[in-house]
């Protein structure tokens, strides 16, 4: 067992040899005294030789009593071991969720108005971006009403600024309270054959040119769906990674148009099956 310099670094983290020993020892006191090699491979994903090494420096150690054949049972030292090792592991989780993922929890929003870091912002949704307009500075005292800087100060969902900027900068914020208030786009989705089916000449282009008139955010997923949209002189917003577009652009509010071709339509609506965005195939094929 290593004793060498491991204390307080995270040695079951650092050495692969202590992970693979804590998980034995683990498995040990869980199944004792009657323990299985088998099982613990089977378990931790070794080779039941592997174990049954390990096993062996581990009863060398003090670590492990042996019992008789497939009996084990982990000593004071193994659990004093074990213990010391679960604190420090214990210890880096509490690093990691308070400190890094803590700090990852920052999101992006533009700022109507002056906002200075430590502020309380109030949040909403616009044309798929978030919003942040200043509802009470650092020490909680709320701002003069200013129409120009975000309108009603009846603010549902907040934040705090960890980043300062002007009208219009992008700025952090996190420690959120509440819950951004909007709805949902839709997703309308046009099909457009395989070139051999017709390809772009398939589609009504009147039909095509009022949907592309009602939509937000206009998407061409496919060749033939580009050359559709060319037809009616309307370059498409998206035409890459269009499946994780259109669907962040829905869950952000955005009423899309997708044009597709067909063969790609099953991918796209499987997308959009994992949220609560509702979509709709329309047929807007030549001559219905």
């Amino acid at each position: 067992m290593s004793d060498d310099g491991t204390d307080g670094d995270l040695g079951v983290l650092r050495h692969k040899r202590d992970a693979t020993r804590y998980r034995i020892l683990v498995e040990i006191a869980e199944r004792q005294p009657a323990v299985s090699q088998r099982e613990i491979a089977d378990a931790i994903g070794i080779t039941a030789q592997a174990v049954s090494e390990h096993l062996g420096d581990l009863a060398d150690g003090g670590f492990v009593d042996r019992e008789g054949r497939g009996r084990y049972r982990v000593t004071k030292e193994g659990v004093d071991w074990l213990i010391s090792r679960t604190d420090e592991l214990s210890e880096y989780l509490d690093h990691v969720t308070s400190d890094v993922l803590g700090d990852v929890e920052v999101e992006t929003a533009l700022a109507d108005g002056p906002v200075e870091e430590g502020d309380r912002v109030g949040l909403s949704m616009r044309e798929g971006v978030l919003h942040a307009r200043r509802v009470a500075d650092a020490d909680g005292d709320a701002p003069d009403t200013d129409a120009a800087s975000g309108g009603s100060d009846d603010a549902g969902a907040t934040a705090v600024a960890v980043t300062s900027g002007e009208s219009g900068d992008d700025i952090g914020v996190a420690e959120f309270d509440g819950v951004v208030d909007y709805e949902l786009g839709a997703v309308t989705a046009v099909t457009v054959p395989g070139v051999r089916d017709g390809g772009s000449g398939a589609v009504d282009p009147d039909r095509l040119r009022d949907l592309a008139g009602d939509a937000d955010l206009v998407v061409a997923a496919g060749t033939e769906a580009l050359a559709a949209l060319g037809r009616i002189d309307r370059d498409p917003d998206v035409r890459f990674g269009t499946v994780d577009a259109v669907r962040e652009a829905a869950m952000r509010g955005l009423d899309v148009l997708l044009v597709v071709v067909a063969g790609d339509l099953a991918a796209h609506a499987e997308g959009l099956r994992e949220t609560a965005v509702s979509y709709e195939v329309v047929d807007a094929s030549r001559g219905t």
